[in-house]
């Protein structure tokens, strides 16, 4: 069995008040006997949309082995539930980034003869610039969702055959032409070197390379000195994987010039 991302309900803070119910549509949650239960590995995704809904806090997510997801499995529970749940339920795997399971999910659908919400499928509409010229557009080539290396589960179907931009916070906000420069036709890991925890990030890192074919890492830092501790994790990472995978860097001056 292997390991992935899932949710962990603490039954001592847990109160029974149901608040994450409605924000797990896949129905991998239950209240029995007073106390939210996870009732399937199979129907829970990992991605926590539950989490914040927890006014106790007793739902966290953790690293462990279980069933793997089955999108398929997932979508019999909720076809049942109605429309606005299934519409839910897609919008999920959107924000989420989740290509994949939301393929399988339209799949299903269309052999059960069941409409798919067009809004599901439409693009998201460009971001005039403020300038206010038509012919200055900002689009945002942000593909997946979450950002956060650690958020983002070891065995995210959007990880596999991509082009991955490891990003440190910073750069985002220092460089102007980060979108276009840097993120366009890439998967984005956004993490700090100074204050998170690297020996993490090179387990997560590790586990990524080892559940997909990932065809090349590129590493967008600042110039100043916090930022380089990532390279040498992620070359180690990409070493230990036994497997070809192109590096390379983006190193971003204070100033917000990209220096190389």
């Amino acid at each position: 069995m292997s390991k992935r991302k899932i949710i962990k309900i603490d039954a001592t803070k847990c109160d029974g008040c149901r608040a994450c119910i409605p924000n797990c549509p896949e129905g991998a949650i239950q209240v029995i006997a007073g106390k939210a239960r996870l009732v399937s590995d199979l129907c829970c995704d990992g991605l926590g949309a539950c989490l914040g809904h927890c006014p106790r806090g007793a739902i966290t997510i953790e690293e462990r082995g279980a069933e793997p997801y089955d999108e398929r499995k997932v979508m019999e529970n909720i076809m049942a539930q109605g429309e606005e749940v299934i519409k839910a339920h897609l919008l999920h795997l959107k924000d989420h980034g989740q290509a994949g399971y939301l393929k399988q999910a339209a799949e299903f659908l269309k052999e059960h003869k069941r409409d798919v919400p067009d809004e599901i499928f439409r693009q998201k509409h460009t971001v005039v610039a403020a300038a206010g010229c038509p012919g200055a557009r900002v689009e945002s080539r942000l593909r997946q969702w979450p950002i956060q290396i650690m958020l983002v589960p070891a065995h995210a179907p959007f990880l596999e055959h991509a082009d991955v931009l490891v990003a440190a916070d910073c750069v985002g906000f220092s460089y102007a032409n980060f979108h276009e420069d840097l993120l366009k036709g890439k998967v984005l890991l956004v993490g700090c070197p100074k204050f998170d925890d690297i020996e993490a990030y090179r387990q997560k890192f590790a586990q990524m390379l080892k559940t997909h074919d990932i065809k090349s890492i590129t590493y967008a830092h600042m110039e100043v000195p916090c930022c380089f501790g990532l390279v040498e994790v992620l070359n180690q990472a990409i070493q230990d994987s036994g497997k070809q995978v192109g590096f390379n860097e983006a190193v971003i001056s204070i100033r917000g010039e990209r220096l190389r």
